[in-house]
């Protein structure tokens, strides 16, 4: 089923944040990883459930103490980040289906359709607004960092702070698609369209274009999509990011 007018609002600035946030995740590969950090959400939609809180909330409180936990073991022990999310965060899908019902457990990994609250829609809105801000305002700094942390330093740029940023707005973007797509799917869409456009872009700014473009194709018409059918949008909207990379795929190689 699709999303109402205010879910397709919010869904098409979450895939603009996706889109853009995923080819940082990319570029520093984290595409596993990406994968493994949503599913620290899951035991605080559970914990949240319990206590009688809104699941998105527990989710977003969990994710970004995921993050900042992640920072801080990154900073202490110098195993790359990709590795530290892979190992710690995989068990959290395990405890998250431990303490979520059964109830609640496929909205959870999937998502579901349905109305927003203003309180959702507001909060939602501001989180990708700000999501949207850090990834274009810092993309200097964050490209520095990544071809080199020396230099970044000697230019004056602070690595740890600029990096607890990044995975706070990772954390936070992640957030922003679990009511559509949910634990098992949000990932994808910060994966799939960046994996995309790394292939079509002949540049950083390029590579950022086609990422939106595709995730903002895979939004609309994967809503259209799951409307037509009767089915759930968040795995409409994956496979047709799917499908995109498959054809890019296809292009290039006769290219």
């Amino acid at each position: 089923m699709s999303p109402a007018p205010s879910g397709l609002v919010l869904s098409v600035a979450t895939a603009v944040a996706a889109g853009l946030m995923g080819c940082y995740a990319v570029m520093r590969r984290m595409t596993l990883a990406a994968d493994a950090l949503s599913h620290v959400a899951l035991p605080g939609i559970g914990v949240a459930l319990l206590l009688g809180v809104h699941p998105l909330a527990g989710a977003l409180v969990a994710l970004l103490f995921g993050a900042a936990f992640v920072w801080v073991l990154e900073q202490r022990t110098r195993i790359p980040t990709e590795t530290v999310i892979g190992v710690v965060f995989s068990t959290a899908l395990a405890l998250g289906a431990l303490l979520t019902t059964s109830e609640h457990l496929m909205d959870a990994l999937f998502g579901t359709s349905g109305g927003l609250t203003r309180w959702e829609l507001g909060a939602g809105l501001v989180g990708s607004v700000a999501v949207i801000a850090f990834a274009l305002g810092a993309r200097d700094q964050l490209i520095v960092s990544l071809v080199s942390p020396d230099i970044a330093l000697t230019s004056g740029i602070n690595v740890r702070r600029l990096d607890l940023f990044y995975l706070i707005a990772f954390a936070v973007t992640v957030a922003l698609g679990l009511r559509y797509l949910g634990v098992l799917l949000m990932g994808s869409l910060l994966i799939i369209p960046a994996a995309t456009a790394r292939r079509l872009g002949r540049g950083l700014t390029s590579m950022f274009a086609v990422s939106v473009g595709v995730a903002l194709i895979s939004t609309l018409v994967g809503t259209y999509v799951a409307g037509a059918l009767g089915q759930e949008t968040g795995p409409c909207i994956i496979v047709t990011a799917a499908s995109c990379f498959l054809i890019s795929a296809a292009w290039r190689g006769q290219a």
